[in-house]
């Protein structure tokens, strides 16, 4: 069965830390770009950051560079996003997905709707 599981979500300060994980199982993870997704009250759906696991490539929009670094661990098919500084704005539920027909570079522009693997989301408050 193909699967998406997001954690590490929860209720952090203005300026602190949290990672997120993204545990894949059921498809083979290597073969497909892995991106983090999130969505604030009230706003659409938008791209944080990708990366593809087999050569280890990375995207990142820019509200969230320097901030923000995406990593796999292939040999566990996880994706990690540790979010370092966080600021209010980044409060929303964050949703791991997967898809093989997208780069790097196509993913954070491709609407969401279209993507073909998506977790439930993991809930990130950010307190000010």
């Amino acid at each position: 069965e193909v699967q998406l599981v997001e954690s590490g979500g929860g209720v952090v300060q203005a300026g602190g830390s949290l990672r997120l994980s993204c545990a894949a199982s059921g498809f083979a993870f290597e073969d497909y770009v892995i991106g983090w997704f999130r969505q604030a009250p009230g706003k659409e759906r938008e791209a944080v950051s990708c990366i593809k696991p087999t050569d280890g490539s990375t995207n990142y929009v820019d509200s969230v560079k320097g901030r923000f670094t995406i990593s796999s661990d292939n040999a566990k098919n996880m994706v990690y996003l540790q979010m370092n500084n966080l600021k209010a704005d980044d409060t929303a539920v964050y949703y791991c997905v997967a898809d093989r027909g997208v780069t790097i570079l196509t993913m954070p522009s491709t609407p969401y709707r279209y993507l073909e693997i998506w977790g439930q989301g993991t809930l990130v408050s950010v307190s000010t």
